[in-house]
C-alpha cells in the first residue's frame, strides 16, 4: 500500500465536514450579501429623509441670505453622529453655510450635484432646497460607513459561532456513521488481504446483514470463484504454450520429415501426455492415408491396430474425410463410432481420439492422430492446442520438403544470375562507351577537319609535312575505329575475389569521370540537365575490397540515379567517415538523386533479382549486383527513398587501421556550285572554329553561334534582315536548347531551309534509323570534308 493512501475513515469525515462547511459558507454568503444590499438601501433612505427635513428648514435662511440661521439649521445634524460634513449652497452654486463650522472650504465640493451615492469610504447626498417651484439652493450631506462596518462585524461573530456549533454536530454524526459503514468494509478488506498475501482463492467473505454490503460480498465471492477457475485454465494453457514452443524450436532445428515427426510424437507422449500417437500421410490420387511415423509409446499399439509403417488406411471407409477436408475431428468415445478405424482403436484399448489435419497452402498432406485410453479425455483447450500444433508441424514439414529443392534451385539461380550479371555489365559498358565515343568524336573533329583541309588545299606542302599530315589523318581514323570497337570491349570477372587496399575517393572520382557521358551528355541529348555534385571527405581511410567490383556497383547506382531523373535534377556523390557505437571506423559512399523516388513496396523489393520498374529498358539486376558486391565485401547497404523526394543509396564499408560503328567511307565528288550562307550551331568552340575555317575556305558565308538558343536567335535576325540562311548545321547534345529544338524552330520559321544534324551520336542514330524530326540529314563526328560537301550539295540542290 502506498504511504500517500488516505484511510476511508478520514475520507468520510472530510466529506461530511466539507459538505457542512460548503453549506454554511453558501448560506452565510447569501445572508451577508442580502444584509449588505438592504443596509445600503436603508442608509440612503434614512439620509434622504434627514436631508429633506434640513433642506425644508433652510428655505428661510437662503431666501433672506442669513448665514447664521443657515448654520443653526445645519447644527441639527448633531443628532446623527455619523454625519461627517454638511453644507448649503446658493442657487448660484456658492458655498453658503457649513457643518461643522470651521471646516475649510476645500473639504466640500466646489459645486453641488444631485442624487445619493456611495464612495469608497462614505455615503454622499445632494438635496435641492426649494420653496414651491422656486429653487433656492442645494444641501450637501456626507455620512461615514461605520454603522455598516459595525453591523457586519456582529454578523461575522454570529456566523463563526454557528459554524463552530455546526461542525461539532457534524463530527459527532460522522463518528456514528463511520462505525456503521466501515465495519463491513474492513471485514471485506481483511478477506481481500488474505487473498492477496496467500494467493488463496478459496477464501470467501462472510455476509454482513446489510443488503447493499451483502450484494457486494456475493459479487466479490463470485469473482473469487471465477478467478480460481481461470487460474487453473491459465496454468494449463501456459503449460501447453510452453510445450508448443519447445516442439516448434525442436522442429526448427531439423530439415527431414522423419526426425520432425519423431520429435513431435515424443514430446506429446511425454508432456501432454497421450497414450498413442502417429502421423498419417495423405495420398490425394489414391485417396488414402499411409503411416508416416509412430511414437515410441504407440509402438505397443501398432500391431494391435495394424498400423505398421507404410500401412495404407482408406479415407472414406473410416470416416476420415472430414479431417482430410481440413477439419479438426474429436471423438470423445470411439466405441460409439461404427467406422472400422475407430473400432480398431477401441479394440486396442483406446477410447478417445483427436484427428488434426496438416495443412499447407490450403492442401492437406497429412493427419496427426492422438489417442487416450479413457473416454472424453481431451478437453477443448487440448483440442485447440493440437490444432495449433498441427499448423506448426505442417509448416515445418513443408519447409523440410522444400529445403532440398530450394537448395538446388538456389545453386541454379546463382549460376544464372552470374551469367546475367555479366550481360548487365556488358550493357552498362556499352552505354558508357556510347557517351565516351561522343566526347572522343567531339575532341578529334577539329584535328580531322584541319588535317583534311591542309592536305587538300595546300599543294605546296613539303613531302615531309604532307607525310606528317597523312600520318595524323590515319591516326584519327584509327581512333575513330577504336571508338567503334568499344562496343566489343568486355573483361570477365575474376572467379576468385581478391581483396586489396582501395582508395575510395580515387575510385569514386574515376567512376564519376567514366560515367560523365551518361549523366551529362545523354541527358542533354534528350533536353535534360543533370547537375552532379561531389563531396569527398579528406583523409578518408582505405578499405579492403575489389576495386573493379566497387566501380561497377557505383556505375550502376549512378545509372539508376540518372534514370530516376528523366527531366533532370541534382545527382550528389559523397564520401565520409563514421564511427559506430563499438568504436569501429566505417567508410560510407552516398549516391543521392532528386528523382521520382520509390514507395515502400518498391523500396522493399528493389534488391530482388529481375525486379525492375523500367519496363523493357531494365533487367532488374543492377541493384541485385550491388547487393552481391556488398555481401562479398562484408559491407552494409541502406536505401532511403520517398515518392517525389528522390533516393539515397548508402554503401557502408569497414575501414582498414567502362560501341559505335563508323560509317563506311565514300568519296563523293559532288560540290556546291554557288556561295552559301550557312548557320553553324554547336556548344564546342573548337569544333565551331574548325568548321567555320574549312567552310569559309570553300567560299561560303559562315555565321557561327554558341548553343541552341543563340542559333535560333541568329536565324530569326537574319530572316528579318532579308539575309536568310541557305542551310543550318547543328549539334544534337547542347545544354538548355538541344539540336531537336533547334531543328523544330528552324522548320517552323522556314520549312524549306535544310537542317543537318552533326553529332557524336550520329553512327548510333543511323544504325537504329532514329533520325530526329525536322532533320534532313544526319552526319557523324568527326566530320569529313567530302561528306559535309556532299550533304551541302545534296540538300541545297
Amino acid at each position: 500500500m502506498k504511504n500517500s493512501s488516505t484511510p476511508i475513515r478520514r475520507t468520510l469525515m472530510s466529506m461530511i465536514f466539507l459538505v457542512s462547511g460548503v453549506v454554511l459558507l453558501v448560506t452565510s454568503a447569501a445572508f451577508c450579501a442580502y444584509e449588505f444590499l438592504t443596509f445600503r438601501q436603508s442608509s440612503i433612505q434614512q439620509l434622504q429623509i434627514l436631508s429633506r427635513a434640513i433642506a425644508s428648514n433652510s428655505t428661510a435662511a437662503l431666501a433672506f441670505e442669513n448665514s447664521e440661521d443657515a448654520a443653526s439649521v445645519l447644527s441639527a445634524f448633531k443628532s446623527d453622529p455619523h454625519i461627517a460634513a454638511a453644507a448649503l449652497y446658493t442657487v448660484g452654486g456658492k458655498l453658503f453655510a457649513t457643518y461643522p463650522q470651521g471646516l475649510p472650504a476645500e473639504r466640500f465640493p466646489a459645486h453641488p450635484h444631485s442624487g445619493y451615492a456611495f464612495s469608497s469610504s462614505a455615503l454622499v447626498g445632494y438635496e435641492p432646497v426649494a420653496e414651491g417651484s422656486k429653487q433656492l439652493g442645494s444641501l450637501f450631506v456626507e455620512t461615514d460607513l461605520n454603522a455598516m462596518y459595525s453591523r457586519m462585524q456582529l454578523y461575522g461573530l454570529i456566523l463563526i459561532l454557528v459554524a463552530a456549533l455546526s461542525l461539532s454536530l457534524a463530527y459527532l454524526i460522522s463518528r456514528r456513521l463511520q462505525h456503521r459503514l466501515l465495519q463491513p468494509i474492513m471485514a471485506l478488506a481483511s478477506t481481500t488481504r488474505a487473498v492477496a498475501e496467500r494467493h488463496d482463492y478459496t477464501v470467501r467473505a462472510a455476509p454482513t446483514g446489510t443488503y447493499e454490503f451483502d450484494l457486494f460480498t456475493d459479487t466479490f465471492n463470485q469473482m473469487l470463484t471465477q478467478i480460481q477457475d481461470s487460474e487453473g485454465k491459465l496454468r494449463a494453457q501456459l503449460s501447453r504454450l510452453s510445450l508448443l514452443q519447445h516442439i516448434t524450436r525442436a522442429t526448427g532445428e531439423r530439415q527431414d520429415l522423419p526426425s520432425i515427426f519423431q520429435v513431435v510424437l515424443g514430446s506429446l507422449e511425454e508432456n501432454l501426455p497421450i497414450d498413442f500417437g502417429c502421423f498419417l500421410l495423405h495420398d490425394a490420387i489414391a485417396k488414402s492415408l499411409s503411416v508416416g511415423a509412430l511414437g515410441i509409446k504407440g509402438a505397443s499399439f501398432a500391431e494391435k491396430l495394424g498400423l505398421l509403417p507404410q500401412t495404407s488406411v482408406p479415407i472414406d471407409a473410416n470416416g476420415l474425410s472430414r479431417c482430410v477436408a481440413g477439419e479438426l475431428v474429436h471423438e470423445p468415445d470411439v466405441a460409439q463410432v461404427s467406422f472400422p478405424f475407430p473400432q480398431r482403436l477401441t479394440a486396442a484399448g483406446l477410447r478417445s481420439v483427436v484427428f488434426a489435419p496438416l495443412i499447407v497452402e490450403n492442401q492437406v498432406f497429412g493427419v496427426l492422430v492422438c489417442a487416450r485410453r479413457d473416454a472424453a479425455a481431451f478437453s477443448s483447450g487440448e483440442c485447440e492446442f493440437l490444432k495449433q500444433l498441427s499448423e506448426h508441424v505442417a509448416l515445418a514439414s513443408h519447409q523440410a520438403r522444400l529445403y532440398g529443392a530450394l537448395q538446388q534451385a538456389y545453386d541454379d539461380l546463382r549460376q544464372s544470375q552470374h551469367t546475367v550479371m555479366q550481360q548487365e555489365r556488358l550493357r552498362a559498358l556499352g552505354q558508357m562507351a556510347s557517351g565516351i565515343a561522343h566526347d572522343i568524336n567531339n575532341a578529334i573533329s577539329p584535328v580531322s577537319l584541319y588535317t583534311e583541309s591542309l592536305l587538300e588545299r595546300e599543294p605546296n606542302l613539303s613531302e615531309r609535312t604532307r607525310n606528317y599530315l597523312t600520318t595524323i589523318q590515319r591516326a584519327i581514323e584509327d581512333v575513330a575505329r577504336t571508338v567503334a570497337r568499344m562496343r566489343e570491349f568486355y573483361r570477365e570477372r575474376d572467379a576468385q575475389l581478391t581483396l586489396e587496399r582501395v582508395q575510395l575517393n580515387r575510385a569514386v572520382q574515376q567512376v564519376v569521370d567514366l560515367t560523365r557521358p551518361r549523366w551529362s551528355d545523354l541527358p542533354q541529348a534528350r533536353g535534360a540537365m543533370v547537375d552532379l555534385q561531389t563531396h569527398f571527405a579528406e583523409s578518408l581511410p582505405d578499405i579492403m575490397g575489389a576495386e573493379h567490383e566497387i566501380r561497377d556497383a557505383l556505375t550502376n547506382l549512378i545509372f539508376n540515379a540518372v534514370d530516376a531523373m528523366p527531366t533532370g535534377g541534382t545527382l550528389s556523390v559523397r564520401t565520409r567517415k563514421a564511427t559506430v557505437a563499438d568504436g569501429e571506423t566505417r567508410v560510407l559512399i552516398e549516391v543521392t538523386d532528386t528523382g521520382v523516388g520509390m514507395d515502400e513496396d518498391t523500396r522493399r523489393r528493389c534488391l530482388e533479382p529481375f525486379y525492375t520498374t523500367k519496363g523493357e529498358r531494365g533487367t532488374g539486376l543492377g541493384l541485385a549486383m550491388v547487393y552481391g558486391m556488398i555481401q562479398r565485401h562484408s559491407a552494409e547497404l541502406e536505401i532511403d527513398s520517398e515518392p517525389g523526394k528522390g533516393t539515397t543509396v548508402r554503401l557502408n564499408f569497414p575501414a582498414v587501421t567502362s560501341s559505335v560503328v563508323t560509317a563506311p567511307k565514300s568519296k563523293l565528288t559532288a560540290v556546291v556550285k554557288r556561295r552559301l550562307r550557312i548557320l553553324l550551331v554547336d556548344d564546342d568552340p573548337l569544333l565551331i572554329k574548325s568548321l567555320q575555317d574549312t567552310l569559309q575556305e570553300d567560299g561560303h558565308l559562315i555565321t557561327a553561334t554558341h548553343g541552341g538558343r543563340e542559333g535560333i536567335e541568329a536565324f530569326a535576325a537574319a530572316a528579318k534582315r532579308g539575309e536568310a540562311f541557305d542551310i543550318v548545321v547543328t549539334d544534337l547534345g547542347m545544354p538548355h536548347v538541344d539540336g531537336r529544338k533547334v531543328a523544330s524552330s528552324i522548320k517552323g520559321a522556314s520549312p524549306s531551309t535544310p537542317v543537318v544534324l552533326l553529332t557524336g551520336w550520329g553512327q548510333r542514330l543511323l544504325a537504329t534509323n532514329d533520325t530526329p524530326a525536322h532533320v534532313d540529314k544526319v552526319l557523324a563526328k568527326p566530320p569529313r570534308l567530302h561528306e559535309l560537301r556532299a550533304a551541302l550539295a545534296e540538300l541545297v540542290a
